[in-house]
């Protein structure tokens, strides 16, 4: 398989290595084509320790941020996952071995287009691609056990809470334009239960419960 080599050596010493432990995100990582999510030009770079461009101002992650937000989902294969900013399909495509049903929301048609064509292609055959506001979340598909946010948030949207499971998990960067936080949220019986993984760069999340494009720039 092409990039097999650079694949286990992205897992073994960008993720294990630097503290990822949950054997199922790690072997999704590795079975995942990466190299694939982005365009022919950068796939030598695929499994760089970086993020990397995908065009229409948007990029696809950081193997291990990619990585430590899946961890943080804890995800045991039943789940039914949101997550907001599609961009390549690759995070997608890493919930879908780890998760029931995976829906993921685009708001740029382009991406969406290119990511559902490729998912498909790949056989990743539980992931529904949806091109919406994904501020606002996917109400008319909720509740989530989980909801991974790829974008930055000014602060964190009350839809998103509202559309978790009791006992859900929601992860998500806030924070200003050009850095933020990383928090895992729980919801429970007893109330949100808030934690702070890392801190992060993401682009922004646009839209009604999110950034407008006049305040990003």
């Amino acid at each position: 398989m092409a990039y097999e080599k650079e694949r286990h050596l992205m897992v073994e010493y960008q993720l294990r290595d630097r503290g990822i432990k949950d054997e199922r995100v790690l072997a999704a990582m590795e079975n995942v084509p990466r190299h694939r999510f982005v365009g022919e030009h950068l796939q030598d770079n695929a499994y760089d320790d970086c993020a990397l461009p995908l065009g229409e101002g948007q990029t696809i992650s950081q193997p291990y941020m990619v990585a430590v937000m899946t961890e943080l989902l804890k995800l045991k294969g039943s789940e039914k996952v949101l997550e907001i900013g599609t961009g390549s399909g690759y995070q997608s495509a890493v919930l879908s071995l780890l998760a029931s049903e995976v829906f993921t929301v685009e708001r740029i048609p382009s991406l969406a287009d290119r990511a559902r064509k490729l998912l498909k292609e790949l056989d990743y055959r539980n992931v529904h691609v949806i091109v919406s506001d994904g501020s606002l979340g996917l109400p008319e598909h909720a509740p989530f056990d989980g909801i991974i946010v790829t974008a930055a948030a000014p602060e964190i949207p009350q839809h998103y809470i509202e559309q978790l499971n009791m006992n859900g998990r929601l992860v998500i960067p806030v924070g200003g334009r050009y850095s933020q936080i990383l928090y895992q949220i729980k919801k429970t019986p007893a109330g949100i239960e808030k934690s702070i993984s890392t801190a992060c760069v993401f682009v922004p999340l646009i839209g009604k419960a999110g950034w407008q494009d006049t305040e990003i720039y």
